[in-house]
């Protein structure tokens, strides 16, 4: 009996280790034009229509029909399953994800209070917990207290889609677009906080990295960038340009494109971070 991995499609992570995981399909619309996450729509569509719309898609939760589907396969197999979504408080994925389980006691539900690579992280840690043979029970324990130690942090490269999404006034947005501000945003407890803002990309760079460098990275434990938009350029120059964080901790770093909840709220061009805390002395 083994345990699988399941997530909902806002889990980003690379393709190496997606292919391990089973991933349940969130929906996004753009007015009245619907599509399956990953299915009938891929991340490089999403932004190319993103950026080309008037008012912002909306993400629909899977139905506690579509979690069912997956526990009846898992349980026809043998096996157990601990699912980990995007924060409730964002999205209605994890109410749904537990009304379907409520009959399948192999199947255990974990609210990740993050999103995107930030949820990501937490699952590429259950698949280490459970390949080294963590039992069901105690891996679901674990991860509610471990999700209390992933840190996303992201450096914003436009205002509009803030305020679009009604985080900023258009009065903000559009003096923060004359003044070249970048703000730095977090998921705080399940939702998304801003941290700061800097004037002008280099600035912003420095920003993303004190506040990175604040919180303190357990290099031990996944670790996670992410590029919203078609081009990593934006995420390229930030590597290079934060260099003190990784030179002598890790031998490469992992990158990916930021998922549609995420994507949503920044707009092309953002740049995130996503890691474990450092809960050591040093």
């Amino acid at each position: 009996m083994s345990i699988r991995i399941i997530t909902d499609s806002t889990a980003d992570m690379t393709g190496e280790f997606r292919e391990k995981m089973i991933q349940v399909p969130l929906t996004v619309s753009f007015g009245e034009e619907e599509y399956i996450d990953g299915v009938t729509i891929d991340k490089e569509l999403f932004y190319r229509k993103l950026e080309n719309c008037d008012s912002l898609p909306k993400t629909s939760q899977p139905s506690p029909a579509a979690f069912q589907k997956v526990y009846e396969e898992i349980s026809e197999a043998g096996d157990q399953g601990i699912v980990i979504t995007v924060t409730s408080k964002l999205s209605g994925t994890y109410q749904c994800a537990c009304v379907a389980a409520e009959d399948y006691p192999n199947i255990r539900v974990v609210d990740s209070l993050s999103a995107s690579v930030g949820t990501g992280i937490l699952a590429l840690y259950a698949l280490r917990c459970a390949d080294e043979g963590m039992d069901l029970e105690k891996l679901a324990d674990h991860l509610e207290e471990k999700r209390k130690e992933i840190c996303v942090i992201a450096r914003v490269e436009t205002l509009q889609y803030l305020e679009k999404g009604g985080r900023i006034s258009k009065a903000t947005a559009l003096a923060g677009g004359i003044l070249n501000i970048k703000p730095v945003i977090t998921v705080e407890d399940g939702e998304i906080a801003m941290l700061g803002k800097a004037r002008g990309t280099k600035k912003a760079n420095n920003l993303l990295t004190e506040q990175i460098h604040k919180a303190g990275i357990d290099y031990t434990m996944p670790l996670l960038l992410g590029y919203s938009g078609n081009s990593d350029e934006l995420l390229g120059e930030y590597i290079e340009a934060s260099r003190s964080l990784w030179e002598g901790h890790v031998a490469q770093l992992d990158r990916t494109q930021l998922c549609s909840v995420i994507g949503t709220y920044a707009g092309p061009g953002a740049v995130a971070v996503a890691f474990f805390i450092n809960k050591g002395d040093d």
